[in-house]
């Protein structure tokens, strides 16, 4: 199939390319096409600069140390807090709280929910959540005594909104949902979620680690409570993440680890909590972490999230067609509003197996459950193969695609 002649004029993807070294690499002797973005974005050498950068001129711890190294480090970490803060639109930096990423988000949540907790209060969740925020929510059923409720899907993909509705009440205390689903690509309808959820009286956390390498969440305009995302899911490294809270929601949460940074007074008798964010962020963080993180978070915003979101919407659309077209083969996740990812099938094919051979044509994908079980059970297969696309891919690394699951079929079948 010949590529089409992308709509977004301004935007280049070829020059786009020689930000992220590692594109150009082979792999079995091929071209490597990246197909693997929603388990893990690849990181432009601006990002990587900034990595060494900090390592070879002021690395040193923060906050506590007056020399002119920790205070360089210091103000470095502390502006990309800013950044993130001004990103999200949240309406003070203390708002945003270094993690290491969305898992621990979810769990410093749920830990500090335990306290909150009744015998027989309600907490919901989405069928299509990842492990991450089910596993955490069934701990905490389990410490308190609470009732996991679970938002219902159809065979598109989708929620289904109405019977959300049906199972709020005055129990329900915490709900839980990603802001698009990394199995299907699903765009979830956040802002409607967390409206009603307000109206019974209930906190919402929203799982952005999908949605934030597409978009650019406003969680003042969301009226959201928690939001929370993963950096190398954003172009920036691992290890590092971020949970957005409202104020008054974290001034409430006790804190989730003990340790140095986030006290203010110790003794044997009694110690007493920093103020936010330290509260949160015991012991020595993940600084040069941090630091790239906000050059990252520039990085995209210098990009501009219309473009990328014009673009990969031209990607999807046109591997969409392309796919379909090859029989026997199907697609898991077709709602109107989704994000840049294709979950498929062959028929009579274990997605381990198409996996397996596209690799050895220089392409990465993700096969499996994608952390995503519950999702697999409900379309009752063992997992999909996945191609999650970013801004830096093209028209012609989906032509590759196409013809390597066209080759994997007739190899397999």
């Amino acid at each position: 199939m010949a590529s089409p002649i992308s709509g977004s004029t301004s935007f280049d993807p070829q020059h786009i390319r020689r930000d992220f070294p590692i594109l150009t690499r082979k792999v079995n002797g091929r071209p490597l096409v990246y197909f693997d973005n929603a388990a893990t974005s690849q990181t432009p050498q601006v990002v990587i600069d900034a990595i060494v950068d900090y390592y070879s001129r002021y690395n040193a711890n923060i906050h506590r140390g007056v020399h002119t190294l920790s205070q360089e480090a210091t103000d470095a970490y502390e502006q990309a807090r800013i950044k993130l803060q001004k990103h999200f639109n949240a309406a003070k930096s203390y708002e945003m709280i270094f993690t290491s990423g969305t898992t621990h988000g979810i769990n410093l949540v749920a830990s500090g929910f335990a306290e909150f907790l009744d015998q027989g209060d309600e907490i919901v969740v989405s069928a299509m959540e990842h492990h991450s925020n089910i596993v955490p929510w069934q701990m905490l059923c389990e410490k308190t005594g609470a009732v996991l409720r679970v938002i219902p899907m159809n065979e598109n993909g989708e929620l289904l909104v109405e019977e959300y509705e049906k199972i709020l009440s005055n129990r329900t205390k915490l709900v839980f949902c990603n802001h698009i689903s990394n199995a299907l690509g699903t765009v979830n309808p956040i802002a409607h979620i967390i409206d009603k959820a307000h109206q019974v009286g209930a906190a919402v956390l929203i799982d952005g680690a999908q949605a934030c390498p597409h978009l650019r969440p406003d969680v003042q305009a969301l009226d959201v409570d928690f939001y929370v995302a993963s950096a190398h899911k954003m172009c920036g490294p691992t290890g590092i993440g971020v949970l957005y809270g409202k104020e008054n929601w974290l001034k409430k949460l006790p804190p989730y680890q003990g340790g140095g940074e986030m006290i203010e007074e110790v003794t044997f008798e009694r110690t007493t909590y920093a103020g936010l964010p330290h509260k949160f962020e015991a012991g020595t963080p993940n600084i040069c972490g941090g630091i790239a993180f906000g050059v990252a978070v520039d990085y995209l915003n210098e990009i501009g999230f219309d473009r990328i979101v014009g673009y990969e919407g031209e990607l999807l659309e046109y591997a969409t067609k392309a796919l379909h077209e090859i029989d026997g083969l199907r697609i898991y996740g077709t709602s109107k509003h989704k994000a840049s990812v294709i979950s498929f099938n062959l028929k009579g094919v274990h997605p381990y197996d198409v996996g397996t051979i596209v690799d050895k044509l220089g392409i990465a994908v993700r096969t499996g459950h994608h952390c995503a079980q519950p999702v697999m059970d409900y379309y009752k297969i063992p997992g999909t193969v996945r191609a999650s696309f970013a801004f830096y891919n093209t028209f012609e690394e989906v032509d590759v695609l196409v013809e390597a699951v066209k080759k994997a079929q007739q190899m397999l079948t």
